[in-house]
This record gives C-alpha cells, structure tokens and sequence, in this order.
C-alpha cells in the first residue's frame, strides 16, 4: 500500500471528525465562564455554521430546500422522543387549576401569535396568504426539543415550579395543536378562499377527526404499554428488567398506529407519555425510561441541530430585511405580548408572567412541520420561509438559550423570598 493510499482522504471520516469537535466544543465552552448547565443549541449551530463556511473539504448537507422529506423524517423523530419524554416528566396532573396557565396558553396565546404571524407575513413579507398562513403555523408552537432548560426535571424529581409546569405542558400538547393550522394554509393554498367548500372538511377532519382520535389512542396505547410492562407477567415484569428499549418501540408503534388512522401522532405519543406515568407513579422505571428516551433525544438534536448550522450557508442568502424584521419581531414582541395577554386575570405573580410569555422556545418541531408542509405543496417563497425559520430557530437558542438560567434563578429566587 502507497503512502498515498494510505492518507487516502475521506469526507465521511472528515464529518465525524467535525460531529464531534462541535458537539464537545459546544458542551464545554460554556464551562470556561459558568457553572450552568451549558446553552449548547445556540452554538452547536453556530459552530457547525463556522465548519461548513472554513472547511472547503467538508461535503455540503442535504439542502432541505430540494430534499425536504429527509428533514421532515429526522425532525419527526427527534420530536417524537421529545413529546413522549416531555409527557413523561410531569410527576402530578393535578390540581386542575394549575393547568388554567396552559390551557390560556393554547387557546389564545398560540392563534394569536398564527394570526399575527400571518398578518405580519401579508404586509411585512409580501407573502401569500398561504404562505403567511404556513410561516405563522410553522413558528407557532413551543419546541418541545429546545425547552427541556424551561421545562420540569425528571420523573419523581420532587416539586414542579407552576412556570416550568406550564411551559412543560405547553410544548407537550402544542406541537399537535399546531396541525391543524398547517393543515389550513395546505388547504388555502390548494384551494383558495373563494371557494370554501374546504372549510367544513377541514374542521371536521383536520381539527375534530384528528385531535379526538390522536388524544385516544394516546390515552390507550399508554395504559395497554403500562399493562404489558408492570402487569403480565407480574412475576417477571418487563419494568423490572430495565429494557427502555421495548417502551421505545411501544412509542413508535403508537405513533405510527395513529399516522395510519389520520390521527395526529404528535398529539398521541404526548397524551402517551403523560398516560403511562399515571400507572405506578413512583416506581423507579419511569425515570429510568425518561432518561433512556433524553439521551436518544439528545444525541438525535445534536446532529440535527449540527444539519441546521452546515445549512445555514445555503439558507440564509435568501433572507431580505423584511425576514429578519419577521423573526425578531415574532420573538421580541408577539409571543410575548400575546402570552402575557393569555395569563390575564390568573393571579400569577409578575415575574412568573414575563417568563411564562417570553419563553417559547422555537425548533425541531418548526424544521418538521414546514419540511412536511413544502414536501405536500410547491408553496410560493419556498426559500424565504426556510430562511426565515432557520434565522428564528437561531435566534431563538441564543435569546432563550442564553438567557433562561438567570430567568429560571429569578423565579426560584420569587419563590423562595430571597
């Protein structure tokens, strides 16, 4: 063998090199200046955005643009974890009154902020209204992937700050509720709005149809995974063996189960999570399942987040002024006006409010929905929307991620009457 042969470059052993660099840069920089848990979203995509832009050897990613199903299938399942997961981790569904925050949070806050994102997207952006419709529907929900630093601990942690509760809730129940929306710019798109024969389908199936039966078999396939792992056999429960693996699959088969039927997945591995932890509250499966589905959540937003950054290059030459105003303005003043809208007349404390309002965190779950909704329809501006999400995703890890430490010390601090 040559010397020639055997330095033989490969660009494949190149990204794993890069991978790597970037997710372990991204862990421990933060480490130099702070005793935080790190804010690594923020830079994984800023460091992978440097990588693609100095390395001229490293192979471009698949361009989401022209290849959007490949990013709708990895977001899908990134989201997927994140939702069960996120279902998982709330200890206590109860009192009921705790969920007002949540619920205000999802009947007002987030049509508001699709309405006023599509307003926005008309007058601001030139967009159509379906694809104001699409940007608003898109950018809507809390990510469920990115909150997890607003959101509560563990399983069995001990007591849920109403903040984080509500966040957590929040982004665990959203990302299904933003269907039916992406549904409506779909059916703007194809059929228009002189004609709205559509209308009628679109509440009934769209809406109804698929909520009712996501929520379902959410609930069911929960409690018939609780039966098959703490009940037969009760002399060799598969709870006690520890294989996360089996309630992984449960997970998928729920999921892909409710796809079939045309309910929303999303809606049922969510409703799922919080199902199974109703059985057996406190055995100590649970919180060995939530920290099995975290790490494959985490090492799944770790490269997709790495994708984003090494796509940025190709994304963002798209963006007008008129874009970046959409994303800052989204993130700086119409989820929050309208989140703080939403807790009107609920008694929260100020500065459990603000927090409430400001952090909805936008991700993984916008990279899906909109790969799925331009693999659907060859909607118009197709660029400038993927510009656009992909600046607020950005955007977004660094003024949440850089921030929600301190925000998190000031209602711990409030609650504490220090």
């Amino acid at each position: 063998m040559t010397l020639q042969h055997l330095f033989e470059f490969s660009a494949y052993h190149l990204w794993l090199a890069v991978i790597g660099a970037v997710i372990v840069l991204a862990r421990w920089l933060p480490r130099l200046v702070s005793e935080r848990e790190p804010a690594a979203a923020p830079l994984i995509i800023l460091l992978s955005a440097f990588a693609a832009l100095i390395i001229a050897e490293l192979p471009s990613v698949p361009d989401p643009r022209s290849q959007p199903k490949l990013w709708e299938s990895a977001s899908e399942i990134c989201v997927i974890a994140a939702l069960f997961g996120a279902g998982m981790r709330i200890d206590r569904l109860g009192p009921w009154e705790k969920w007002r925050p949540t619920v205000r949070l999802l009947v007002i806050a987030m049509p508001l902020t699709i309405a006023a994102t599509a307003i926005l997207g008309v007058a601001l952006g030139g967009f159509t209204l379906a694809g104001a419709l699409l940007l608003g529907a898109v950018l809507s929900p809390t990510d469920p992937v990115l909150a997890a630093d607003v959101q509560v601990g563990p399983p069995q942690e001990g007591e849920e700050h109403p903040v984080r509760f509500t966040l957590t809730t929040e982004a665990t129940l959203n990302d299904g509720l933003a269907f039916p929306f992406v549904y409506l710019a779909i059916s703007v798109f194809a059929y228009g709005v002189t004609e709205m024969d559509w209308l009628t389908n679109w509440l009934a199936i769209d809406v109804a149809y698929r909520i009712v039966v996501g929520t379902f078999a959410g609930w069911m396939f929960g409690h018939a995974l609780a039966y098959l792992l703490f009940s037969v056999p009760r002399d060799a429960a598969l709870a006690e063996t520890g294989s996360g693996v089996v309630a992984i699959a449960g997970v998928f088969l729920c999921y892909g189960a409710t796809e079939l039927v045309e309910g929303y997945g999303f809606m049922a591995v969510a409703v799922m999570g919080l199902a199974l932890r109703r059985v057996e509250e406190d055995h100590h499966f649970h919180k060995r399942l939530h920290d099995f589905s975290e790490s494959i959540e985490h090492a799944l937003t770790a490269l997709l987040l790495i994708g984003l950054g090494a796509a940025l290059p190709l994304l963002l030459p798209a963006l007008a002024w008129s874009d970046i105003a959409l994303a800052v303005l989204l993130l700086v003043v119409v989820r929050p006006v309208f989140g703080w809208v939403s807790g009107i007349g609920l008694g929260l404390p100020r500065t459990d409010r603000g927090v409430i309002a400001v952090y909805g965190v936008r991700g993984i779950g916008s990279i899906y929905y909109l790969s799925y909704a331009l693999g659907s329809e060859d909607f118009a501006d197709a660029d400038r929307l993927w510009a656009i999400v992909a600046l607020t995703i950005v955007l977004s890890t660094m003024l949440h991620g850089l921030s929600v430490g301190w925000a998190m010390d000031q209602i711990s601090k409030r609650r504490s009457g220090t």
